[in-house]
This record gives structure tokens, C-alpha cells and sequence, in this order.
């Protein structure tokens, strides 16, 4: 199993769309890369904590590698928008791929060149520099339970993602 932190917007949709495909084996909607300790939802939208809406993400890379699941990631996302997806505005919806330090440094290593790479295919097909922060997490923590599942509970609340995304055939 490996772990990675998704920012991509409204951490709804984001959570929705990834848990999906059956490689995923647990998602978490929370804050992530801020300035404060265990920041709320309110904190985070009105008081210039520096968090990120992020998902953490549990997958099988042996059933989904961390270069697809980032594939998936860039198809809900406008990687060149700065603090911005759909109508969501703000440094809390900014883009981020982050990954936990670990102890093997191998795996940071192989972790952080598969995000380089995906994110050069990308930067490529659009032709100018992402807006996508990655690298090594500096903190995450979890959201409000009324976030978790949030479009599970509420079918119709806003999504920047297509909804035909949110019903791709499963993974």
C-alpha cells in the first residue's frame, strides 16, 4: 500500500472521483501544508491558514500504479489554474501532489520520480508550466466529519469535476 495527498480543488469531488476504483483502499478529506495546527474548515476558508483542501489517498500500487492514479488525478483538474478549480477560488483550492517522508529513502525517491514524470507528460500535452505544488507533505490534518463522504451524503451538492467522471466505470 502506498500513500499519497491530493489537492485538486474541493476536496469533495476529489474524494468522490478517486474512491471509484477499487485500488483505492481508504480516502480522508482534510487540510494540508498550512501555517496552523488542526485548523477547521472555517479556519482554513477565512482566516489565511496556508492549508490546502487535500484527500488522503490509500492505494494498491500493485493493482494501480502511482503514475495512473496521478493520470486519473490530472483529468478533475485544471493543472495550470493558480488557487483555483471551477468556481472555487482561493489558496485553499490550489493543486498539490505530496507524498509522507518515510524512513526508505528508495521509495521517496522512486514515489517523487513518478510524479516528475507524469507531471512532465502533462506539462507537455498543454504546453506551459503547471501550477501543481509536489513534493514531500509538511503536515495533514482531517476535516470535519460532515466533509468525509460529503457527495455520498449529498448526491447533488456543487462539484467542479464532471459528473461523468464521478461514474467512470470502475478500476
Amino acid at each position: 500500500m502506498k500513500t499519497l495527498y491530493l489537492a485538486g480543488g474541493c476536496f469533495w469531488g476529489t474524494q468522490k472521483f478517486l474512491d471509484q476504483f477499487d485500488a483505492v483502499k481508504e480516502t480522508e478529506v482534510g487540510y494540508a501544508n498550512g501555517r496552523t495546527e488542526a485548523p477547521s474548515y472555517e479556519d482554513v476558508c477565512y482566516r489565511d491558514t496556508g492549508h490546502a483542501e487535500t484527500v488522503r489517498v490509500v492505494y494498491d500500487d500493485t493493482q494501480l500504479s502511482t503514475e495512473d492514479l496521478l493520470r486519473y488525478y490530472f483529468m478533475t483538474i485544471d493543472p495550470t489554474s493558480v488557487n483555483r478549480q471551477g468556481n472555487d477560488i482561493g489558496t485553499q483550492y490550489r493543486t498539490g501532489i505530496w507524498f509522507d517522508v518515510s524512513d526508505v529513502p528508495d521509495e521517496n525517491r522512486a514515489t517523487l520520480n513518478s510524479i516528475k514524470t507524469v507531471m512532465d507528460e502533462v506539462a507537455e500535452k498543454v504546453g506551459r508550466p503547471l501550477a501543481v505544488e509536489f513534493g514531500p507533505l509538511d503536515n495533514f490534518w482531517s476535516a470535519e466529519e460532515y466533509h468525509q463522504k460529503y457527495l455520498d451524503k449529498h448526491p447533488n451538492g456543487y462539484c467542479h469535476i464532471p459528473r461523468a467522471l464521478l461514474h467512470m466505470e470502475n478500476t
